[in-house]
């Protein structure tokens, strides 16, 4: 004989680690970020900043490349930089996407036994989400060396019908974790 009770609060504790897993993975899959850097570079000798011809023609549309141009003087400034004409150092950037297909499979029937699945009738249907990852680099260059002596990088699944405002709130914070890794830290609280 069937235990409900006990089949019950089995389902209900599968329920809850499901909804669980999915609220941790939805907080971790919006922006990822990773950098790197030469360990011998002394940041402290660079005060000013420049973009490279390529960052200032990136071919992501006019009005988000403003808004990121925007995002990075803020954070350049906010640790003391200076944007200039004959900068230290070069501020390169570079935009990927990448198209992805996710598969999910649900099966629906059959039906609980004693030990586990029993019997019965059971149908899968697999569901194919396409979406876009979008990568920002951020390469910071020494101008006299014109080696590259810092890259940060952030990805996020792009959502082409963001707001204007959702745009740039998106691009701030992806400037805003990039530049979290960078050597040189803040010096203001704007």
């Amino acid at each position: 004989m069937l235990n409900f009770k006990s089949l019950n609060d089995y389902a209900m504790k599968k329920i809850i680690l499901s909804i669980s897993v999915a609220i941790i993975l939805v907080a971790c899959s919006s922006i990822s970020v990773s950098y790197d850097y030469d360990k011998n570079a002394n940041f402290s000798t660079y005060k000013t900043y420049g973009y490279t011809p390529e960052a200032l023609a990136l071919g992501i549309g006019d009005l988000n490349r403003d808004r990121l141009l925007t995002a990075i003087d803020a954070e350049m400034a906010a640790r003391g930089f200076t944007k200039s004409d004959s900068p230290d150092a070069l501020v390169d950037l570079i935009v990927k996407a990448q198209e992805r297909t996710q598969a999910t499979a649900t099966n629906t029937g059959g039906y609980y036994g004693r030990y586990g699945w029993g019997g019965g009738m059971s149908t899968t249907t697999i569901n194919y989400d396409q979406y876009v990852d979008g990568t920002l680099f951020v390469n910071f260059i020494d101008k006299s060396t014109e080696k590259m002596v810092w890259q940060g990088r952030a990805t996020k699944t792009l959502d082409e019908d963001a707001s204007p405002e959702k745009k740039e709130t998106n691009i701030k914070n992806a400037v805003k974790m990039i530049f979290t890794k960078f050597p040189v830290k803040p010096t203001s609280t704007k």
